[in-house]
């Protein structure tokens, strides 16, 4: 059959689609568990192969259009991550690996499809031209309320906060500010504008917010969302992806993760150093 999904530049584009495509998409996308979850390698680097494989002939026997190439993104993109722990790191050394790493997990897949495929799915909108409404400031102020609230409880009651280097001085605690704001940016820019916007042009919104969500949360558990995390990390990432469909603004969702993050390093740096006191529901 063929489905009639809008492309990330607003126009309707008819991409031939079908139920088996699920099949190859779960592949590439659950390979995020066994890469970073799991840090089973070769199983998650087979599963990446296998499934743009699978879609390939799927391609072939017509049933999905175009569905191997754009899952060859998302599993490049994937690879390129899983070449590095990414067990935070905030060295001269760790800092600039992350950089490189995480920058060309987005600038290849961007590159091929903007200059090989010659389409423009991969797209960055931080500016839409329309104006936040009243509902969108309040939001604001209620994700950045819910992590004061819940995120000490998590981070300091489960320990998790370990999995971040300890800082004290002033310097540690600038990087480690610069390491948790360019990973939400990046969090952003991968997760949501390559990830979930390649899989919307084959999948109900539903389905590719589930399998960009699975890629999200396998990857901020390496990262150091351990222990009950995924009970946070999980709503988080499908709430991000409905915002962007919703909003269709890179903008507005990275400054919702971005405020997420403040309480984050906020939080990390209290448990550290016992500064700074502002949170009432400490453990």
């Amino acid at each position: 059959m063929t489905a009639r999904l809008a492309d990330p530049a607003g126009s309707p584009a008819d991409v031939r689609t079908h139920a088996v495509a699920l099949v190859p998409a779960i592949l590439v996308c659950g390979a995020a568990i066994l890469l970073f979850g799991l840090r089973w390698q070769w199983a998650g680097w087979t599963a990446l192969v296998v499934g743009v494989l699978v879609a390939w002939l799927c391609d072939r026997a017509g049933r999905t259009e175009r569905l191997a190439p754009d899952l060859a993104l998302i599993a490049v993109g994937q690879a390129i991550i899983s070449t590095m722990s990414l067990h935070a790191d905030l060295s001269d050394a760790g800092m600039v690996r992350f950089a490189v790493v995480l920058g060309l997990a987005v600038a290849v897949p961007f590159v091929i499809s903007r200059f090989v495929y010659r389409e423009r799915t991969i797209r960055f909108p931080w500016r839409t031209r329309r104006r936040w409404t009243r509902t969108q400031w309040l939001y604001l102020v209620g994700v950045t309320a819910a992590g004061w609230l819940i995120l000490p409880a998590y981070f300091i009651g489960s320990g998790v906060y370990e999995n971040w280097p300890a800082v004290s001085g002033p310097n540690e605690i600038a990087r480690l500010a610069v390491g948790v704001t360019a990973v939400g940016t990046w969090d952003e820019l991968f997760f949501i504008c390559t990830v979930f916007a390649l899989l919307m042009r084959h999948f109900p919104a539903w389905q590719a917010n589930l399998l960009q969500a699975t890629v999200f949360v396998s990857f901020l558990w390496e990262l150091g969302y351990q222990s009950w995390g995924p009970l946070l990390t999980i709503p988080f990432a499908l709430v991000q992806g409905y915002t962007f469909k919703l909003t269709k603004s890179l903008t507005y969702v990275l400054v919702v993760h971005l405020l997420f993050d403040l309480v984050v390093f906020l939080v990390i740096v209290y448990a550290h150093t016992g500064v700074p006191a502002i949170f009432p529901l400490t453990p």
